[in-house]
């Protein structure tokens, strides 16, 4: 009696509209995401960044997407150790509803970031480049890494202070729950 009483629960929370797209940030912190802090939701800065080509780019541009906004550099012993994950979260996650979007910060000559994305392995994040540092600046980015949890409105809910493992199932499920409906 107790098992359907539970099963029917669940699955009434499960199919209730009013329950879609809740994230559950105490499980985030629990299952390993400890230093990921929620915010109340503030617009992010229309400020812009580039790519090697020259393209400029603003964080406008991800509308309607949930964005996984990180900020990292070419000496960042941490951002080294972090990257893979965020490629493989891109990899597996990334589409129409997400999007992985890492900025290397500050002076990151082309041939180091080249060699760091090799080393690391990235194939599938953009290079993107903010070397006035003025987006992290705007973001109050004082170290790196940091990870900022974007919704689709454009509105900052979460940030990351330090590396974390983006490619965990904490860090899926984190995503998962932010792209709901």
């Amino acid at each position: 009696m107790l098992r359907t009483l539970v099963l029917y629960t669940a699955l009434l929370i499960g199919a209730n509209p009013a329950f879609a797209g809740k994230i559950d940030w105490q499980a985030a912190h629990d299952g390993g995401l400890a230093k990921l802090s929620q915010s109340d939701p503030r617009p992010v800065p229309e400020t812009t960044f580039t790519d090697p080509d020259g393209g400029t780019h603003s964080l406008r541009d991800y509308r309607g997407k949930v964005v996984l906004l990180n900020f990292w550099a070419t000496w960042c012993a941490p951002c080294r150790e972090e990257m893979p994950s965020l490629d493989a979260l891109q990899a597996e996650l990334g589409g129409k509803d997400f999007q992985v979007v890492a900025i290397a910060a500050g002076h990151n000559p082309a041939p180091a970031i080249r060699k760091f994305l090799d080393q690391a392995k990235v194939e599938n994040l953009p290079v993107l480049l903010d070397p006035r540092q003025g987006l992290a600046r705007e973001m109050g980015v004082m170290g790196m890494p940091v990870t900022i949890l974007i919704d689709r409105d454009g509105n900052e809910i979460a940030r990351l202070i330090g590396g974390a493992d983006w490619s965990s199932d904490t860090a899926k499920t984190l995503i998962r729950q932010a792209t709901a409906p």
